[in-house]
């Protein structure tokens, strides 16, 4: 099988044999970044006329037939298929399809390794903008759910074990916070991003006089790569986006673990909707907590694709080795998966309701105040370690009798330390537990408002 119209055969006095051109395609992943692909050209070859390498007239020949492949690839009128080798072989091949041989002075003064650096690039900066957008949603679902639920009051956990009471609200606006990070480090990713690659050609740029820094704003980058080999042989702007993207997916599967043991009859502190949990083909009474499963299963394959395409980089000299094909299929799958979360995880919370009085129930339970007790003593001389062993016996004698510490007497509590009083049983209702904090972005009602206020003035501005 002869492949003529690929772009390297000059040379070579065999063609490539079917089974190594359908080994080393990559249209069917590449073929995605064909926008891009014709952004790009469209912006080299303006800058080809206006260096006077082509003529305007050839220019705006070229720039004519490419908008038409463009269209002629959204409409599904041109087959992107395994033998086109990769999707800039294919947009060239068609080219010269339309105009003839001025086709072939689309690719003066660069090489498909300059090419698809650039194309990623551009398929990255839309990637991030639309992550963020997803994530902005999902920030406005928490504060909805932390307004809405301002009154609830919940057992905190350090190491799964119940720990101090907070309010809900606490609870929602912390992951905020995470994923105001995930949003602040898209930013910072973008950044590395943009900057433009295209015109280094292979590894050494070209003798052509070309206007690089003119096609980086055209293409709205903030300037060039300034080396050369660097431009083309490395892809840590990709690593550092899927690391981002990792750093994302582990908080929505930290999240999601919290709502499928929520969920569970042994919590039963959150209710998700029919519409987005599913049932059990044998079991008629299940009712599966499936769409939070599959986002806490799903940051696996994030986490696999970091690992690839490390893997991938790690042993590669300088410049560009074909090893780097292999980045498409971290960076699609990437985009795709935690795109795909981001979107689903905004509605099952949306869709999930908590339950107050079970959270209250649980406050009862166990000795949640007992931090309330030792700060007390603190506060009336006592050195903290003192106070903190005088309350873990209150809490070693209520276990032993069991009894729990809003039972207890004055008199009972003064056996541990005289320094109690009155005014200290107070300090064991849960509600007076938390608004006694004082700290600034604590668990008291005063603080939460701030919190609330807060996020309510920054996704109020947010633009992406």
């Amino acid at each position: 099988m002869a492949h003529t119209k690929l772009l390297w055969t000059g040379r070579f006095s065999q063609p490539l044999s079917e089974i190594a051109l359908r080994f080393s395609s990559s249209i069917e992943l590449d073929k995605e970044m064909y926008r891009e692909d014709i952004l790009g050209s469209i912006a080299h070859v303006e800058m080809l006329a206006s260096a006077k390498i082509l003529t305007a007239a050839e220019a705006r020949r070229i720039r004519t037939a490419l908008n038409a492949i463009g269209t002629e690839i959204e409409n599904d009128k041109l087959a992107l298929t395994w033998d086109k080798e990769d999707i800039h072989t294919a947009v060239e091949q068609r080219l010269t399809q339309k105009i003839g041989a001025l086709g072939g002075k689309l690719h003066t003064a660069r090489s498909r390794n300059d090419q698809v650096a650039l194309d990623e690039r551009l398929y990255l900066r839309g990637a991030i903008r639309e992550l963020q957008k997803l994530i902005v949603q999902l920030q406005r679902v928490l504060l909805y759910k932390a307004e809405k639920n301002f009154s609830t009051i919940m057992p905190g956990y350090t190491h799964m074990q119940r720990a101090q009471p907070v309010l809900l609200s606490h609870h929602l606006l912390a992951y905020a916070g995470m994923f105001e990070r995930d949003f602040e480090r898209l930013n910072d990713v973008y950044k590395r991003i943009n900057k433009m690659p295209l015109g280094s050609a292979a590894l050494a740029g070209t003798s052509f006089a070309i206007d690089r820094a003119s096609v980086a704003k055209k293409l709205g980058f903030d300037g060039i790569v300034e080396n050369s080999m660097d431009a083309v042989s490395d892809r840590d702007y990709l690593i550092e986006y899927i690391a981002a993207c990792s750093i994302t997916m582990m908080h929505l599967s930290r999240f999601a673990e919290e709502l499928v043991l929520w969920s569970s009859q042994e919590f039963a502190f959150a209710r998700t909707d029919d519409a987005y949990t599913t049932g059990s083909s044998i079991m008629p009474q299940k009712k599966n907590p499936d769409m939070a499963e599959l986002v806490r299963g799903k940051a696996g394959r994030v986490f696999g694709d970091l690992v690839n395409l490390l893997t991938t980089m790690k042993g590669l000299p300088l410049a560009y080795n074909r090893d780097m094909q292999e980045d498409k299929v971290p960076m699609f799958g990437t985009t795709a998966t935690t795109r795909q979360c981001l979107f689903i995880f905004s509605h099952i919370l949306v869709h999930t309701q908590f339950d107050a009085k079970r959270f209250e129930e649980e406050l009862k339970n166990d000795f949640l105040t007992a931090t309330e007790l030792a700060d007390f003593l603190v506060k009336k001389g006592m050195a903290f370690r003192d106070a903190h062993a005088a309350t873990g016996k209150v809490v070693a004698f209520c276990i032993q009798h069991q009894r729990s510490m809003a039972d207890l007497t004055l008199d009972e509590l003064q056996k541990f330390s005289d320094k109690f009083d009155v005014s200290s049983q107070a300090l064991l209702d849960p509600r007076h537990s938390i608004e006694n904090k004082k700290s600034a972005g604590s668990t008291s009602s005063q603080e939460v408002k701030k919190q609330i206020v807060h996020w309510m003035r920054i996704l109020k501005a947010r633009k992406v």
